[in-house]
């Protein structure tokens, strides 16, 4: 692995300036959509395969705008494609800040659960003979009941 041990905190003030930041993306892009499944099965797509494509469409209309019906907004277009490759941009950012962000939870996560792990260990060799920790091994152990109760899959066709 990549990271030893994580060592980190986040103190609350920190919690709320990364949500004022959020806030503030989501202010910058008030412009953003969400769509639906069957909206977004509907709807082009624009790939890095694509962008040629649409690059050399927005020069061709600039270009001969004279071709163009009337009702055809160039300017949009252009506003359009613009936007689109800011996005692009952006998103690619926010992506890697997301995986960042899920591995790292991910790694912490395992962290603590092997830590809760060894902790469990030791309650349940000290319930056997220290009061009052039966009950707390007993919950710790609910994590694990359904693991042991789940029936064994059948391997089908044999």
């Amino acid at each position: 692995m990549a990271y030893q041990n994580i060592t980190g905190s986040l103190t609350p003030a920190d919690i709320q300036e990364i949500k004022a930041a959020f806030a503030t993306i989501q202010a910058k892009l008030p412009f953003l959509v969400t769509l639906s499944v069957e909206e977004r099965r509907k709807l082009f797509k624009m790939g890095d395969k694509s962008l040629a494509f649409v690059n050399t469409s927005l020069t061709a209309a600039q270009s001969n705008r004279d071709i163009l019906p009337a009702s055809f907004d160039v300017d949009e277009f252009v506003r359009d494609y613009q936007l689109a490759v800011t996005l692009s941009e952006l998103l690619i950012g926010l992506r890697q800040l997301t995986e960042q962000v899920d591995d790292t939870l991910m790694a912490v996560g395992s962290e603590t659960m092997s830590s809760s792990l060894t902790v469990y260990d030791y309650v349940k060799t000290a319930a056997k003979k220290t009061p009052g920790l039966k009950t707390i091994a007993e919950q710790l152990g609910e994590r694990f009941k359904a693991i042991k109760n789940k029936p064994a899959k059948t391997i089908s066709g044999s």
